[in-house]
């Protein structure tokens, strides 16, 4: 069943004692830079560095008690990993984790700090579900998808929901789109409290088949993603798919050169810390792929977890 505003408002209320309720933060430098009034709804200093502490906590906190003694399992490049590492940590209960070799060290670094069994697997979505299925043949653990599960979706939902409620009369918001979790729940959100709002999504222009897909409007599976925003290469989800064809209006694709400036000059200008992945929606900003001047414009911070040895404007 599609999640609705009671669901991820039932999330808000369920994992509160789990999450944080992430600052909004303003920067007069990058309104003057954008000629915009620019809102940044501040997942980099969520609990694991990311959004996606909401969804797995959200997720897990539902979980039948019977099925909680076998654990949860998912795969993961690190965020996900994590949230569901110490999601199932904070509530007693064993986390497996899969994850692509190549991940980034600090994110390898995390979801073993949070206490999680990993499986190691290649960097293929083939890989990763292969291993996956193992792990839960073994375990009899509860598979928490990433993205393509309705508590998932409703979890990261929340993010949205206290940025709408908190800034009002917004006139944009731009979300990160990889497999789609976040932009549903969050245009989900914001559609409902305030129809008129215009919901953009924004992913690198070397995997853009969010973009594709919205334009086809059908499923256009990726073709060998690649990009510094690691976070963003997930395929979308069917159940995601559903939602964003309803509730979003646009997906733009930026460059990878936009992507490393964006990241910089939040860092600069900002003085806080977020990944790639986050940085798409600046990026989308500064490169001129979304029409903001004049305009009140939230903007999601997907995350803050970063390899401070592979910083993208030193490669």
């Amino acid at each position: 069943m599609e999640p609705t505003l009671q669901h991820i408002r039932d999330a808000a209320v369920r994992i509160a004692p789990f999450v944080h309720r992430t600052p909004v933060l303003t920067c007069a430098t990058l309104n003057r830079m954008t000629g915009a009034q620019l809102f940044f709804k501040c997942e980099n200093l969520q609990k694991v560095g990311a959004f996606k502490m909401r969804g797995a906590s959200n997720a897990i906190a539902q979980l039948d008690p019977k099925a909680a003694v076998h654990g949860v399992a998912t795969h993961s490049s690190g965020n996900h990993g994590a949230a569901v590492a110490l999601a199932a940590r904070l509530m007693g209960i064993k986390a497996h984790v899969v994850m692509p070799d190549n991940a980034a060290a600090i994110k390898k670094l995390a979801v073993a700090g949070y206490g999680a069994n990993i499986t190691w697997c290649e960097p293929t979505i083939a890989s990763r579900d292969e291993y996956l299925a193992a792990v839960v043949q073994r375990t009899g653990a509860t598979v928490i998808h990433p993205y393509n599960n309705e508590r998932i979706i409703a979890g990261q939902g929340t993010a949205g929901l206290e940025l709408i409620e908190e800034i009002e009369h917004l006139d944009l918001l731009l979300v990160p789109v990889g497999g789609g979790g976040l932009i549903s729940g969050c245009a989900l959100a914001a559609k409902s409290l305030n129809p008129k709002i215009r919901v953009i999504g924004v992913e690198p222009e070397g995997a853009d088949d969010a973009r594709r897909s919205l334009a086809a409007g059908t499923l256009v599976p990726p073709m060998s993603p690649v990009s510094i925003a690691d976070g963003l290469l997930a395929p979308l989800g069917e159940k995601t798919f559903a939602i964003i064809r309803r509730y979003v209006d646009d997906i733009a694709a930026v460059s990878e050169t936009a992507i490393a400036h964006a990241m910089r000059t939040v860092w600069e200008r900002m003085k806080i810390i977020i990944e790639p992945s986050s940085a798409v929606t600046v990026a989308a900003i500064l490169e001129g792929k979304v029409d903001i001047p004049g305009r009140r414009c939230g903007i999601i911070l997907s995350g803050g977890n970063v390899d401070l040895d592979r910083l993208p404007w030193k490669q």
